[in-house]
């Protein structure tokens, strides 16, 4: 145990000096500001910087709520159950499903969360764009808390529906507020006031890995006092009631092209969001870069702690593991990689520092060596170290493929771009689930096919959209 909770001090200090840092380093931009050397005053420079930070303030909160409702319910899984004795607890992850359903029962309702966003993601999309991101964003505040209420219940068609209210709402949370906040973002021209989206992508990505650790603390605590699992779900429910009245208050609507293109010409078809991917590479190198990404981090979760657990017992150390310590040390080091790109962002171009795409590249090819050494090695420290490191991609990645997104989408269609490349992501997922099996052998193989799939990914944004 000391293992783990030492690997976590020390990314909690390199973290904390690195945002430290970070700090000062804008702090001290802030006093020297590259639009006063232009002719700029202190007085224009300083009403930009309070224009950034006012949006800033806009959208950060219902963000952390919005995600921080999101990891309380993700977290659930790694908890031990209050009511069983510890010894009862010690080799069993538990889910809010333990209802008397059998296990394959538990997955189906996993696979049918996929499969629900998979479907959803062909039209939610376009749904936002025509009738506004705000409706769309005050919409999933409305499915996710009626999906989390469904853990109440213990018919199986309640459950099955919440986990369909569940899928659809994942689509809308991965969709409709980037599409707002970029789309925002353009409107106000805060570029101009001296915005960065690549910052604000690195900042998003920090905070949410923060959010994620003090959910899982909150969530265990909420179980162990609540002696049930579905406490960290309705305290899911209080985050989105509060994102629902920010947005409610706070937003202003936008609306994709589609909206302006029924009134100026009703008679002509709009072009479809396939359509739109078919015929830009680039946005097949995203969507495909995306599905294999993101698809092998989902079923990487399904994986980690049984493969943790593995090696533990080869080394004769018991079945019993510091899941919360694991997860918060996961989550530091996905804080890492954002930071990382925050600090590799702010580099001028020159011959080692590349764009966006080479990054992406960069963090792709790392990931992929994540899932094959565990297979070619049984040591304890190196698959931990391992899955540190996919985390620390997962960190670079997430507000690299924001920005790559930000540049090839245009705001009129983001939402349906956005949506529709989601569908690709959960069928993957959906069949890599549906044909999941138990044992060493099967995850062994899962782990060669998600390197493979992320070599892939390289080659394609190698081919596409290398800068």
């Amino acid at each position: 145990m000391e293992f783990y909770s030492s690997n976590v001090v020390f990314l909690v200090v390199i973290n904390a000096a690195l945002s430290y840092c970070q700090y000062k380093r804008q702090n001290g931009k802030s006093k020297t500001p590259k639009d006063m050397a232009g002719g700029h005053s202190a007085e224009s420079v300083a009403a930009a910087e309070a224009v950034n930070w006012h949006f800033k303030m806009k959208f950060l909160p219902v963000y952390l709520l919005v995600f921080g409702a999101d990891w309380l319910q993700v977290c659930v899984p790694v908890l031990r159950c209050p009511r069983l004795p510890t010894d009862e607890n010690r080799d069993r992850i538990f889910t809010p499903y333990q209802k008397g359903l059998a296990e394959e029962t538990v997955a189906h309702l996993f696979t049918t969360g996929f499969l629900a966003a998979a479907i959803s993601a062909s039209f939610i999309g376009s749904l936002a764009d025509r009738y506004g991101r705000r409706a769309a964003c005050l919409t999933f505040c409305a499915t996710y808390s009626v999906s989390c209420f469904t853990v109440l219940f213990d018919d199986i068609i309640i459950l099955f529906l919440g986990r369909i209210l569940g899928g659809l709402s994942t689509t809308l949370m991965y969709s409709v507020f980037e599409s707002w906040m970029v789309t925002e973002y353009h409107r106000q021209h805060l570029d101009d006031a001296g915005g960065s989206l690549s910052e604000l992508f690195g900042i998003m990505t920090a905070l949410n890995s923060v959010i994620a650790i003090l959910a899982g603390l909150f969530a265990q605590f909420m179980s162990d006092f609540t002696g049930t699992q579905a406490a960290p779900f309705m305290t899911a429910v209080v985050c989105l009631v509060s994102a629902f009245v920010l947005i409610s208050r706070r937003w202003s609507e936008n609306y994709g092209d589609s909206a302006k293109f029924d009134a100026l010409l009703p008679n002509v078809p709009e072009k479809s969001g396939y359509q739109i991917i078919l015929d830009d590479k680039r946005l097949w190198a995203l969507c495909i870069t995306s599905c294999f990404f993101e698809g092998s981090m989902y079923l990487w979760i399904f994986f980690k702690f049984p493969a943790l657990r593995l090696t533990h017992e080869l080394n004769g150390l018991g079945s019993d593991l510091p899941f919360g310590m694991i997860f918060a040390a996961l989550m530091c080091a996905m804080m890492l990689g954002s930071l990382f790109f925050t600090w590799y962002s702010s580099l001028p171009r020159g011959p080692l520092v590349a764009g966006p795409s080479s990054l992406l590249m960069f963090a792709l090819l790392l990931a992929s060596s994540c899932f094959l050494i565990p297979v070619l090695s049984r040591h304890e420290a190196s698959t931990f170290w391992c899955f540190c490191l996919f985390e620390f991609c997962c960190g670079i990645y997430f507000p690299t493929i924001g920005t790559l997104k930000e540049k090839l989408v245009d705001d009129g269609v983001r939402a349906k771009i956005y949506g529709i490349t989601r569908i690709p992501l959960n069928l993957f997922v959906f069949f890599g689930l549906a044909f999941t099996q138990d044992g060493e052998r099967h995850r062994d193989n899962m782990f060669m096919v998600l390197s493979g799939v992320l070599l892939a990914a390289a080659a394609a944004v190698c081919t596409l959209l290398l800068d």
